[in-house]
């Protein structure tokens, strides 16, 4: 069995973040290709379309840029804006679990041109205000956060402006999301290209002058642009064929890919804690009926307090919530 072979035996041909290296001078990528994972997630929630497109590329840029990261926690993505789509959010985990859900407003949204839908476009759904990376590795770590303004036509745009701005490096970005057809009706599909560069130094692999290494980035952004959304967002395509339709000419090596897995974190223990620190009058106000109602807002779990449950929090007891 080819290593290649072994690679894909393990992890499949989706749901994964694929690191690699074009050589001579060591840039590096990731290719990340989101299947069932990513057409789980939105299937929980009625969004419309390009809640979901724009939710399905938040996802696979999530995944991108925390695989380019060495943490033990949890990285989020999190847009917040004035427009249509007023909230994007995806986490991952170190391990590879991923979540992820949108706030949108219907009525500003339907008003949207479909020009301004099909191309993604940032300024017209999702407005004016920031986009967020955070790391958090726990309760004995400080967190890092990147916080910049959605600058830009498109996510990947946005994402180019915080790398400029806020990181030093240069990188270019492809996203992509969408529907395809399989044997069992539509499925949505998410997929990234990512690669970056360090800054110039004279002991870079191959050791280049600094006008071959500006040479070299330029000419695999060049390779990089071509790739298509088919390409992306194929299942047939294997991901490291891609990799070696894209960069072959300047040699390419494809590293062992981590999988992708659908899991959110909410659990009863959780909820419980949440509703022990709210006051009667809170848990009021958050009744539905005779029952307090809590609904996961990534993975529509439900919980049902009755008023027994919610004395049973008052007086530190595990709650009987169904």
């Amino acid at each position: 069995m080819s290593a290649r072979e072994a690679l894909f035996e393990h992890t499949g041909r989706d749901d994964i973040i694929l690191p690699f290296q074009i050589d001579p001078y060591g840039l590096r990528g990731r290719l990340i290709r989101l299947g069932p994972v990513v057409d789980r997630i939105l299937g929980r929630h009625d969004y419309p379309e390009a809640v979901a497109a724009m939710l399905g590329e938040t996802m696979a840029l999530a995944a991108c840029l925390a695989g380019a990261l060495k943490y033990d926690g949890i990285f989020t993505l999190q847009t917040k804006g004035d427009g249509p789509i007023g909230t994007l959010m995806a986490d991952i985990t170190s391990d590879g679990e991923m979540r992820a859900y949108a706030r949108y407003d219907a009525d500003r949204l339907a008003a949207v041109e479909p020009a301004a839908i099909a191309e993604r476009s940032v300024p017209r759904l999702l407005g004016g205000g920031y986009i967020a990376f955070t790391v958090d590795q726990g309760a004995n770590t400080d967190r890092y956060q990147g916080i910049v303004e959605l600058e830009g036509r498109t996510l990947s745009e946005c994402t180019h402006s915080y790398f400029r701005n806020s990181e030093q490096l240069e990188a270019g970005v492809l996203l992509a999301a969408g529907q395809a057809a399989t044997a069992d009706g539509p499925a949505w599909r998410a997929g990234a290209l990512m690669i970056q560069r360090l800054p110039y130094q004279r002991d870079l692999p191959g050791r280049p002058s600094e006008d071959e290494y500006d040479e070299n980035w330029r000419t695999a952004v060049t390779l990089m642009s071509s790739g298509t959304v088919a390409e992306l967002l194929s299942a047939e395509l294997p991901p490291d064929r891609l990799l070696f339709r894209l960069f072959h000419s300047e040699g390419v090596r494809a590293f062992q890919a981590q999988p992708v897995v659908d899991a959110c974190r909410c659990s009863n223990s959780r909820v419980d804690r949440v509703l022990r620190a709210l006051s009667v009058a809170e848990l009021e106000e958050l009744k539905q009926g005779e029952d307090v109602v809590v609904v996961c807002e990534f993975c529509k779990r439900e919980w049902r307090y009755d008023d027994a449950a919610l004395a049973a929090l008052r007086d530190g007891e595990a709650a009987p919530s169904f």
